[in-house]
């Protein structure tokens, strides 16, 4: 009993804790007054000092994006209304796959893999076959891209793995009259402003938030 009550002492000590004292003052710059607490945790060094401590929200700091004409300023808005506008449809199709891809490794019979398949390829239409049909031809292609960079497939892969190599050729063929290309990959580094438009926006409303599924 001695032995284990000393045991608790020991990992007491070496552990932070949670105290009620002398007031703190919050780290302050700029106008306005600083905050001050009096719940805080500390640490002891080796030398035994005793060091306050407390979790401070995170800033992050950017420089503000300037443009050399306003049309370069247009540009950009526009590619980040298009990038936004079809975000969540890429996001939906990660999630969305990576579920069927769950289900398809729990089933051994090719004919339960059509049915979860089928049961995919509805829902996906049911939710958005309407809202898709609007999007520009601009949107359009970003968000090819965009289904890449989420899931690490492009659309032509999703579909010949999904439907088959012939089905896939066929909706390739379609796509490429409408000017788009289901085997377009997406590059962080030659997609440079996407990739800064969706980090960005990741910093104020994290991803996982944007659709909700």
């Amino acid at each position: 009993m001695i032995r284990l009550l000393g045991l608790g002492l020991l990992l007491c000590c070496m552990l932070p804790f949670y105290t009620k004292g002398q007031a703190l003052q919050v780290p302050h710059y700029g106008e306005g007054e600083g905050r001050v607490i009096d719940r805080y945790s500390t640490d002891r060094l080796e030398d035994g000092e005793i060091v306050p401590w407390f979790v401070i929200q995170e800033i992050v700091i950017t420089a503000k994006r300037t443009f050399k004409t306003e049309q370069d300023r247009l540009n950009y808005l526009r590619l980040e209304r298009n990038v936004l506008r079809v975000l969540p449809y890429a996001i939906y199709a990660q999630k969305r796959y990576e579920q069927l891809d769950r289900e398809l490794a729990m089933v051994s019979s090719r004919r339960e893999e059509k049915r979860l398949i089928k049961v995919c390829e509805d829902e996906i239409k049911a939710k958005f076959n309407a809202e898709i049909k609007n999007l520009t031809v601009s949107q359009g292609k970003i968000l090819i891209k965009l289904i890449e960079r989420q899931t690490g497939s492009t659309s032509y892969e999703l579909v010949k793995n999904m439907k088959g190599g012939v089905s896939a050729f066929v909706y390739q063929s379609v796509a490429k009259v409408f000017g788009h290309n289901l085997k377009s990959t997406y590059n962080a580094q030659e997609d440079y402003e996407i990739e800064n438009i969706i980090r960005s926006y990741e910093r104020v409303r994290p991803i996982k938030n944007l659709y909700n599924y």
